[in-house]
C-alpha cells in the first residue's frame, strides 16, 4: 500500500516556525506543515503571527498558513496578507474548539451558522491567486450541523478538507469518532484528510484500511509525542535506538538555540518555553521526564534532558 501523505497539524504554542524548521531538519516525512491560525484583533493582525508566517522563517518545503475569521471581511484581509507574502495556499479554521474563540463565532463556533460559513466560503472565489482548504469538526454540539454544510463545501473551490472527528464541544476530551468521520467520507466529494488520535503507525494503517479513499492524514499531538512518527510510517520501519536519540537530540538542540536567540526575558522564560516541548511526550525515562517538567534552573533542566535522551 502506498503511504498516505502526512500533514502536520497546527497547535498554538507548539508548532510555530522554530519547531517546524527543527522538525523538518531532524525528522521530516511531512507533506505539509500548517501554521497556527492567524487572526484579526482590533482590526489588525498580531506582530507575533506575522513573524511566524514570514517566508524567511518557513524554509521547510510546503507550508500552509491557517486563518481564522468570523466575517468575510476578516477572511479576505488575512488571505490577501498571505498572498502578499508569496503564499498560494491558505487553510480556513472551522475547527478550533476553545470557548473564548468559539463564542465569537469563529473556529468550531461558526459551524451551527451555515449562512456565516457560506459567506466565508464565498471569499475563496474572490482571490484567484490563492487556493483554499478547510480544517473543521463535524459540528459544534451535534453532527447535523456539519452535515448541513456538506453541500456548501462540495460547491466551494477547495483543494481539500481536513476533518477532526470530535464535536467542538468535546474539545480534545474522549476519543475521536470514526463514525462521525464516515458520515463525511460518504458524502464529501472533495479530497478528505483524517485527523484525530493518530499516535502510532498502526493507528495510521488502521484508518487507511477503513477509509481507502483518503487523501492523507493530519497529525498533531501524535507527532509532538513522537516526532519520528511520520518518518517511521513512510519508511515502514521503526528507527533504531541510536538514530532516534541522535535525531531527538538534534531537534532539541536546534529549538534551544533558536529560542535562546529569540527570547529576551532571561532564563526563566526560555525554560518555560522549552518545557512546552515535553508536554505530549510519554516515552523514555519517566523520572527524567518528571525532572524536566519540574526543573527551575536551566542547568537542572539540561541534566534531566540528557538523562532522558540516554534512556531512548
Amino acid at each position: 500500500m502506498i503511504p498516505l501523505p502526512i500533514h502536520f497539524a497546527p497547535l498554538q504554542g507548539h508548532t510555530e516556525a522554530p519547531y517546524r524548521q527543527a522538525h523538518h531538519t531532524s525528522f521530516g516525512g511531512i507533506e505539509a506543515y500548517y501554521t497556527p491560525f492567524v487572526r484579526i484583533e482590533k482590526g489588525v493582525w498580531r506582530n507575533k503571527d506575522l513573524r511566524d508566517i514570514a517566508p524567511e522563517h518557513n524554509r521547510v518545503g510546503r507550508v500552509i498558513p491557517q486563518l481564522i475569521a468570523a466575517t468575510p471581511e476578516e477572511m479576505e484581509k488575512l488571505a490577501r496578507l498571505f498572498a502578499s507574502l508569496g503564499y498560494r495556499e491558505a487553510d480556513i479554521n472551522l475547527g478550533c474548539p476553545f470557548p473564548p474563540v468559539a463564542h465569537r463565532k469563529k473556529g468550531a463556533g461558526i459551524l451551527p451558522h451555515p449562512e456565516a460559513v457560506a459567506a466565508l466560503l464565498e471569499v475563496t472565489r474572490n482571490i484567484p491567486r490563492m487556493r483554499f482548504s478547510v480544517k473543521m469538526r463535524p459540528g459544534w454540539d451535534h453532527p447535523s450541523q456539519g452535515e448541513a454544510l456538506i453541500p456548501l463545501l462540495n460547491a466551494a473551490p477547495l483543494t481539500h478538507i481536513t476533518l477532526h472527528s470530535r464535536l467542538g464541544i468535546q474539545q480534545y476530551k474522549g476519543n475521536s469518532d470514526a463514525g462521525l468521520f464516515d458520515l463525511f467520507y460518504q458524502q464529501i466529494r472533495l479530497p478528505l484528510i483524517y485527523n484525530g488520535d493518530l499516535r502510532t503507525v498502526a493507528d495510521i494503517e488502521k484508518v487507511a484500511e477503513r477509509f481507502p479513499g483518503l487523501a492523507g492524514v493530519m497529525i498533531g499531538r501524535g507527532l509532538l509525542a513522537n516526532p519520528a512518527l511520520a518518518l517511521e510510517y513512510r519508511q515502514s520501519k521503526a528507527l533504531s535506538a541510536t538514530e532516534r536519540q541522535e535525531r531527538m537530540q538534534a531537534l532539541h538542540t536546534d529549538l534551544l538555540h533558536t529560542y535562546s536567540q529569540q527570547i529576551e526575558g532571561g532564563e526563566a522564560q526560555l525554560l518555560s518555553k522549552m518545557k512546552a516541548f515535553w508536554e505530549y511526550t510519554d516515552r523514555g525515562d519517566k523520572k527524567a521526564l518528571k525532572a524536566i517538567r519540574k526543573s527551575r534552573r536551566m542547568a537542572d533542566y539540561l541534566h534531566a534532558v540528557s538523562v532522558w535522551m540516554h534512556s531512548l
